[in-house]
C-alpha cells in the first residue's frame, strides 16, 4: 500500500531580508533532515514496522509436524503451513510496500513456540498450533486451517481401543500441547493412574513409543497419521480411540495488532476467493508429499464449510 508523503505548502509572503532568509534556509533544512531521520514504517504497527525496516518475517517452523511443517530430505522447512505463511508474506509486502521481503526460518518446538511469538522472536509461527481461548490471551491468530483431535497411538499388537485401556499404563505426549493437558483431564476423569511422561518434540514422543517406553503417542490424530506414514510403519502402530480433545489450528502472530490482524485475514480470504486454499490443501493432506508418502485424508465438511465463510466474509469475493 502506497503512502502519502509529507510536503510543505508553499505560501506567498513578502520578500524577506537576508537574515531572514538565511534563518528560514536554515529551518527548512533543519525540517528535511527531520523529515528524512523519520522511521521508515512509521505508521505501521510493531511487527510490520520492523519487517519493514529489516526487510525479512521471521517463520517459526516445526521440525516433525507432517504435513503441516516439517523437513524434507534437504533439511529444509516444508508443509502446508509454510505455504500458508507464504501467502501471508505476499500480503504483508503489500502492505509494507516491500515485493522482496525474505523470510528467516526460525525452529521452535511446541513448548517454545507461544513464548517465541511473545518475545519478538518470531512474527509468524507456521507449525500445528491449536488456537484456544486460553492461548488466546497471549498471541492472536489465523482464520482456521485445519481441525483436529487428540487420539492415541499404540502397536498393532496392542489390545488397546480406546483410553479406558490404558489404565495403570504409560502415555507419552509432547511437551507444550493441548494433549498433555487433555490426557490430564481424561486421566482424573476416569482415573486410570495414568503415567503422563512427555517428550520434547513429536519425533522424540514417537521414539519412545518405537523403543518401548510408552504403550501409547497422544497427540492430534492428523499428527499420528503423519508421522506413521513419514516413517513408513502403518504395519507396527495404527491409531485408535475416541477423540479426546477438539483442537482446531491456526497461524499464530502477535496479539494487539489490528493492522496484522487485517493483513493475515486478507490473505486468507484472497486464497479462498482465489479458490486456491484447496488445492493447497490437497496439495499436502490427499496427494504424495515431496517427502514420499501420502496420507489421504480428504478435506472434513466443516473445514470446507469454514472456507466458503471466508470467501462469503466482508473483503471477499462474494
Amino acid at each position: 500500500m502506497h503512502r502519502a508523503r509529507w510536503r510543505p505548502i508553499r505560501a506567498e509572503a513578502p520578500r524577506p531580508s537576508t537574515c531572514l532568509l538565511s534563518a528560514c534556509l536554515l529551518a527548512a533544512s533543519l525540517l528535511a533532515g527531520a523529515a528524512s531521520a523519520q522511521p521508515a514504517g512509521e505508521g505501521l504497527s510493531p511487527t510490520l514496522a520492523n519487517i519493514k525496516a529489516t526487510h525479512a518475517v521471521r517463520v517459526g517452523y516445526r521440525e516433525s509436524s507432517p504435513p503441516f511443517s516439517f523437513l524434507d530430505h534437504s533439511n529444509r522447512p516444508i508443509g502446508y503451513s509454510l505455504e500458508l505463511c507464504d501467502a501471508i508474506v505476499d500480503e504483508i509486502g503489500v502492505e509494507v510496500d516491500d515485493a522482496n521481503l525474505k523470510i528467516d526460518y526460525v525452529k521452535v518446538t511446541s513448548d517454545d513456540r507461544i513464548p517465541a511469538v511473545v518475545d519478538k522472536k518470531i512474527d509468524l509461527e507456521c507449525g500445528s498450533t491449536t488456537a484456544n481461548a486460553e492461548r488466546g490471551k497471549l498471541v492472536a491468530f489465523s482464520p482456521l486451517m485445519f481441525v483436529a483431535g487428540t487420539k492415541l497411538m499404540v502397536p498393532k499388537a496392542s489390545g488397546v481401543t480406546q483410553v479406558a485401556g490404558l489404565k495403570g499404563k504409560t502415555v507419552v505426549v509432547t511437551k507444550g500441547t493441548t494433549n498433555e493437558q487433555a490426557m490430564h483431564n481424561v486421566d482424573a476423569k476416569q482415573q486410570l493412574g495414568l503415567n503422563i511422561v512427555t517428550a520434547p518434540d513429536h519425533e522424540q514422543s514417537y521414539q519412545m513409543l518405537v523403543d518401548g517406553k510408552a504403550d501409547a503417542f497422544a497427540t492430534d490424530d492428523i499428527l499420528l497419521y503423519g508421522l506413521i506414514a513419514r516413517h513408513k510403519s502403518q504395519d507396527k502402530f495404527r491409531v485408535t480411540g475416541d477423540y479426546l480433545s477438539y483442537d482446531p489450528y491456526g497461524i499464530m502472530y502477535r496479539k494487539g495488532e489490528p493492522q496484522m490482524k487485517d493483513v493475515v485475514e486478507r490473505a486468507f480470504r484472497k486464497l479462498a476467493s482465489n479458490r486456491d486454499i484447496v488445492p493447497l490443501y490437497n496439495k499436502w493432506f490427499v496427494a504424495r508429499l515431496p517427502t514420499g508418502e501420502r496420507l489421504n485424508v480428504a478435506l472434513s465438511p466443516q473445514l470446507e464449510d469454514a472456507f466458503k465463510a471466508l470467501d462469503d466474509s466482508p473483503g471477499g469475493s462474494n
